[in-house]
């Protein structure tokens, strides 16, 4: 699927043929490679070209910021969950994912979660990881309050704006 998407419209016919043969181009370069996708700007213009009909995901990086010091590790390893699955997401203070990855509720494999239900947290403090594209991005706590849900379990895969945690 090949879709040119021009942020101004050129007035210069001479210019769709070129344009036309890099889209050409474009799709033989994914046809004889893995790749999925191909984006490419050349001045005003954008080009996208993909194949498989898929739906588009869109990932967004969270800022990359250090993780705050913890003064004691939480006291269970295993994940935090207090509501039902139907209930994930419902919550008006719930936090949605801003990207596509894998949440990790603690910081490695034998490591204490970084928060339980019921814990009191500080606005900015990491409340768990998501994984994308091997780099782990901290999910912090919009607001200081106490965790009332934990809707991931540790190395589940989550989609962009599914809820994530709920402070109040």
């Amino acid at each position: 699927m090949a879709t040119p998407k021009k942020d101004n419209e050129k007035k210069d016919n001479g210019n769709k043929s070129s344009d036309v043969d890099l889209i050409r181009e474009l799709a033989d370069i994914l046809n004889d490679t893995d790749l999925n996708e191909i984006e490419m700007k050349k001045g005003d213009l954008k080009i996208r070209v993909s194949k498989g009909g898929g739906q588009m995901i869109q990932a967004y990086s969270a800022p990359q910021a250090a993780p705050p010091a913890q003064s004691a590790p939480a006291a269970s390893s295993a994940p935090a969950e207090s509501s039902e699955p139907s209930e994930a997401g419902t919550h008006k203070d719930s936090t949605p994912s801003p990207m596509v990855g894998t949440a990790y509720t603690r910081p490695s494999p034998d490591a204490d979660a970084f928060v339980k239900v019921g814990d009191s947290v500080e606005e900015g403090d990491t409340i768990l990881l998501v994984e994308a594209m091997k780099t782990f991005n901290p999910i912090t706590a919009p607001k200081s309050g106490k965790v009332e849900a934990v809707y991931v379990e540790d190395a589940q895969p989550v989609e962009f704006g599914e809820a994530l945690f709920v402070i109040v």
